[in-house]
């Protein structure tokens, strides 16, 4: 591993710990109970290289099912602040798989940027090997849309969502905190502006006009390099975190009715 590479580990390393225990201390950590008896919660461990990773899958009665969608979460989550999430999807006929990369909640190992592409695949043929009649739409919140957008060439998605991402992981970084002048520290990878130019997947661009994290001209660059297919969508009014954080049936309904 080189010096840019270590660098990032060691800080998404720290930095989700910590985003993680402070949720927890908030108690913003979803509840494991379903809300309507008719959706369905199954625990998966999922090979992944030399590790395995946790996943939680949350589907409707069978006849309800539409759609399927992998959801690739955030810096600083793991698969319990998507619970209520989930079920929204469930509701609206989505069955959805979130899972923990490498080093995060129960999966093991650590986490690398090659191996999160890693999981992200894993838990991307295992969904699918669970219903092979249903194709997989992909999802990428924040970090986790750097990831879903990497591995596109890899997977057969039916559509990719990207929510809260940037256009890069080092203009991410820079738009955050970074002084310019550090950004040789950030590795050049997760371009997904580049990445997005030769993809002819559907894609779903959508951001919140309140993102401190990283503007809305990223969303709009990142509609502007899509080949293929592509929407960007503008929520009035809505920060970076709040649609794990504060879920709405208008948000994830709006995000369901996409992918079927």
């Amino acid at each position: 591993m080189d010096v840019q590479q270590g660098i990032f580990t060691f800080g998404v390393t720290v930095i989700s710990r910590f985003l993680m225990l402070r949720d927890r201390l908030l108690g913003r950590v979803g509840s494991p109970r379903p809300m309507d008896p008719a959706i369905g919660v199954s625990r998966h461990s999922i090979p992944s290289g030399r590790n395995r990773i946790d996943a939680v899958l949350v589907t409707h009665a069978a006849d309800e099912v539409k759609a399927s969608l992998l959801i690739c979460h955030g810096i600083g989550e793991t698969v319990e602040h998507w619970f209520i999430v989930q079920q929204l999807l469930a509701s609206r006929g989505v069955a959805s798989l979130v899972f923990n990369y490498s080093g995060f909640g129960r999966s093991s190992g650590f986490f690398t940027a090659r191996q999160a592409e890693l999981d992200a695949v894993s838990a991307f043929h295992y969904f699918q090997e669970l219903n092979p009649s249903m194709q997989v739409s992909i999802f990428g919140m924040s970090l986790g849309s750097g990831v879903a957008v990497q591995i596109l060439p890899q997977i057969s998605a039916h559509c990719l969502v990207i929510c809260g991402a940037f256009t890069s992981l080092r203009k991410g970084a820079i738009s955050i905190a970074l002084p310019k002048s550090l950004g040789f520290l950030v590795p050049l990878i997760w371009d997904s502006e580049d990445a997005l130019r030769t993809n002819d997947v559907p894609v779903v661009i959508v951001h919140g006009d309140r993102d401190r994290l990283f503007p809305v001209r990223m969303a709009e660059d990142l509609k502007a390099a899509c080949a293929g297919p592509s929407e960007l969508v503008v929520v009035p009014g809505l920060a970076h975190n709040e649609p794990f954080y504060r879920p709405q049936i208008a948000y994830w309904g709006m995000i369901a009715s996409r992918l079927i």
